[in-house]
């Protein structure tokens, strides 16, 4: 029998260690799908940044190598309309850095893109059946939904407010995300655009826990057994642990990302739009201290990033996104399946000894 004070995600999920490796866009990979959840946690596959064949195919390798519970995570907003006036007020002001860097102002700008959950995506989870299936930025339509909840995968995603909690509770999520303000990575927030509305962690998880009858997940400045042990204090069943796992061997990080992790001070992360245009917390940089880190010139989510594409090739630290949660410095350097399996077995001790 299990130690953990509170079981529900354990059996809900059917995983061992009530440890969610976050997904993280860009930066998981299949590797660290495979170790996490053979560690006994519950291993992530982001699929926003992926075609529908690259998607199938990282699920294929990934059950090539673990036969235990997975999540798939997609992103579920409303691709932007086309506004031109505002791509080019956006790339005129980076103009005084292409002219720095000697990068041509007047090339195609690329498309940033990623990709919302739609029905091709939802026919790879019908055929591969993931045990769950996550969602950032609220849930996809009805239709989509039941398509996916038919398949027998438990349902999980983000609410950044007690309002967004009550919201997926009511359209059927079997567990809920409490994403505090000091995570890592886009924002979940998907009933408001007020940054205001965002709630720390430490506030968010008990309001979310008496608010809804499903289990809740404690996401945000988790990366140690503190946190971890914290977070079932407060009420929550399990934890998603994000920006610990970028420190580790089968993470996919820039080396100036690599270098940022280590090396930035505690108090250097901002919520940020510049990079997608969408709220993001990630390390402080050239771009975000000069332009400031939340612009209204921005283009809509996902477009903002393609402007400063071609600025990457010259100066990839000072406009590249290096996403991390507020508790970074708190990083260790170990293996997907070592991480895991500390974070359980220290942060159960500490519950059991408090």
């Amino acid at each position: 029998m299990s130690q953990w004070p509170d079981t529900r995600i354990l059996d809900l999920l059917g995983i061992e260690l009530p440890i969610i490796q976050a997904p993280m866009a860009g930066a998981t990979t299949s590797a660290m799908v495979i170790a996490a959840s053979n560690a006994g946690g519950l291993g992530s596959m982001p699929a926003a940044m992926l075609s529908v064949e690259q998607l199938r195919e990282e699920l294929k390798t990934i059950r090539q190598h673990s036969q235990r519970p997975i999540n798939v995570n997609f992103f579920c907003h409303q691709p932007p309309a086309a506004d031109e006036q505002r791509a080019r007020d956006w790339k005129n002001l980076l103009a005084p850095y292409y002219r720095e860097l000697g990068v041509d102002f007047d090339a195609p700008t690329p498309v940033s893109n990623r990709a919302p959950f739609d029905h091709a995506a939802c026919e790879v989870i019908e055929a591969l059946r993931p045990e769950v299936v996550s969602f950032h930025f609220g849930l996809p339509e009805k239709s989509l939904l039941d398509r996916v909840k038919a398949t027998g995968a438990k349902v999980l995603s983000s609410a950044t407010t007690v309002e967004e909690a009550l919201w997926l509770e009511q359209q059927g999520c079997d567990a809920i995300i409490a994403m505090g303000y000091e995570a890592g990575g886009h924002r979940g927030m998907f009933l408001s655009d007020d940054l205001s509305s965002q709630i720390g962690l430490f506030a968010l998880v008990p309001q979310i826990v008496d608010a809804v009858k499903v289990p809740v997940i404690a996401a945000g400045g988790i990366t140690d057994a503190r946190g971890v042990a914290a977070a079932f204090v407060l009420g929550a069943s399990a934890v998603q642990v994000g920006t610990a796992y970028l420190f580790t061997p089968e993470a996919k990080v820039s080396a100036s990302h690599h270098k940022a992790l280590r090396t930035a001070k505690a108090s250097e992360t901002a919520v940020t739009n510049i990079f997608t245009g969408r709220p993001a917390r990630g390390i402080l940089n050239r771009v975000m201290r000069e332009l400031g880190p939340m612009s209204d010139k921005a283009p809509a989510f996902p477009l903002a990033g393609g402007a400063l594409m071609p600025l990457r090739t010259k100066g990839e630290s000072d406009f590249s996104n290096l996403w991390a949660g507020q508790a970074f410095t708190l990083g260790v350097e170990l293996t997907t399946a070592q991480l895991t399996r500390k974070l359980a077995d220290e942060g159960l001790a500490k519950l059991i000894n408090r």
